[in-house]
């Protein structure tokens, strides 16, 4: 048997030189000491680079939210991201979709760093804000976003209890925190992370390590199709 330590250092290997740091998010759920309103706000946490956070029209601080922080791909934008996962406001989800501190996601280019910072600034200050739900914290994310979503997830398992993985490539070593449910979802035809090396290898790692994986292949290429995103959320709010 695999286990949780023995793969993240394998799954890594695959991709990424040795060195990586903690990709612990930290952040703690407790009710909103601020008020906000449902709509879409900057997070004004960052000059060029910052992100949004996406409060939907039925939201009511009477009654904790589920919240997601979906993570956008390489080259990526907030605004790109929350379009792809749009099924959230409507299945009154609060969406949370920071902006990387470079092009991409930190552990991409070597090590975590930055952007779990950031992340755990962009977590408390939607907090500050928002009752959310303790028991539905998704991490998620399409590509690049996806892998950093794996990687920071069980890193952060004190505080996720979800990963929406939509097309990763691999996931960052780092220490491992309670043990998140976990959803990921490929298309076959994959040209830019092909299936066959990425989440047909990290599937079944994953199981192997004790991780309740819901793993969905889809005929299409390296994109989220409307319909996987909303089964990663259905999927997310009912599990």
């Amino acid at each position: 048997m695999i286990t949780r330590r023995t793969f993240l250092a394998a799954a890594g290997a695959l991709a990424l030189p040795q060195e990586r740091g903690d990709g612990h998010v930290t952040a703690a759920i407790k009710p909103p000491s601020l008020a906000i309103a449902p709509g879409e706000h900057r997070l004004g946490l960052g000059a060029e680079r910052d992100g949004l956070l996406i409060v939907p029209p039925r939201y009511r601080k009477e009654t904790p939210a589920p919240l997601a922080i979906m993570l956008h791909g390489a080259g990526g934008s907030s605004r790109r991201v929350a379009a792809l996962f749009a099924v959230a406001t409507e299945l009154n989800v609060v969406l949370l979709v920071p902006e990387s501190r470079g092009s991409s996601w930190d552990a991409i280019r070597g090590r975590f760093g930055p952007d779990v910072d950031f992340l755990s600034r962009a977590v408390a200050h939607t907090i500050e804000r928002c009752a959310i739900d303790r028991r539905r914290v998704a991490v998620g994310g399409f590509s690049d976003g996806a892998s950093y979503a794996l990687s920071i997830g069980l890193a952060s398992g004190d505080l996720f209890t979800h990963v929406l993985a939509f097309s990763p490539g691999f996931i960052a070593p780092s220490s491992v925190r309670g043990r998140p449910r976990i959803f990921i979802a490929h298309g076959i035809t994959d040209e830019v992370l092909p299936i066959g090396r990425t989440s047909r290898r990290i599937q079944p790692e994953l199981q192997n390590a004790g991780y309740a994986v819901k793993y969905q292949e889809f005929d299409g290429p390296h994109t989220v199709p409307p319909a996987i995103a909303r089964q990663g959320f259905d999927w997310f709010l009912a599990g």
